[in-house]
């Protein structure tokens, strides 16, 4: 599976490697399309990582590791999601030399215009906008996001990846600005039923907003 552009938006989803994510990752799968999952693997949630991998590979998913990407290639990701950073530019560069030139790498440029224009032209496979935790006016924020997602989608062909999306309206709205994909953050501790049942409705607003 790779990074491409399509006609229409599609879903990638997030989650943190903890107690019974492959399970539900493997119950979202079964039930929906998605195309990439990125794995956030923290302190102590290595035990287990390389059969989640193997699992939702096995599932026609990609699988990238969030930030780490020595990890990422000692568990055969299809690569890795950098997070943004100051020094995003010199991570991407390193991500690339580490991993070669057939791995997925995405970076997110946050509000960086200059950045995201950078990330396009070093050969990243997807430029990501997303709203840092840290950021409190999330409204505004929110808003900025959309208004970068339609400069990227009006301008530039590679793909782009809204992050840290709000909710199923904010979703919807990214779509209809261009975004190439929309990422749904599984929340731990949820059940999978609930979970297939969110994605299934972000989904469906996806398709209807292109």
């Amino acid at each position: 599976m790779t990074v491409e552009e399509t006609s229409g938006t599609q879903l990638m989803v997030a989650l943190d490697a903890v107690e019974g994510a492959e399970e539900r990752l493997a119950a979202l799968l079964a039930a929906v399309p998605v195309s990439s999952v990125v794995v956030n693997v923290r302190e102590g949630g290595r035990s287990g990582l390389g059969r989640l991998v193997e699992s939702v590979q096995g599932r026609g998913a990609a699988v990238l590791i969030a930030d780490d990407v020595q990890l990422a290639r000692v568990v055969n990701a299809d690569g890795v999601h950098l997070g943004y950073g100051e020094t995003i530019l010199e991570s991407y560069e390193t991500a690339r030399a580490v991993l070669g030139g057939k791995a997925i790498i995405g970076a997110d440029a946050g509000r960086s215009k200059h950045d995201a224009m950078t990330l396009g032209e070093l050969g990243a496979d997807y430029v990501a906008f997303g709203i840092p935790p840290f950021v409190k006016d999330r409204e505004t924020a929110g808003q900025r996001q959309l208004e970068l997602v339609a400069w990227w989608a009006e301008i530039f062909e590679v793909p782009s990846v809204a992050m840290d999306v709000a909710d199923l309206a904010q979703a919807e709205a990214l779509a209809a600005a261009g975004a190439d994909f929309v990422c749904l953050q599984l929340e731990a501790g949820r059940a999978a039923a609930d979970l297939v049942d969110e994605a299934r409705s972000w989904i469906a607003a996806l398709a209807n907003a292109r």
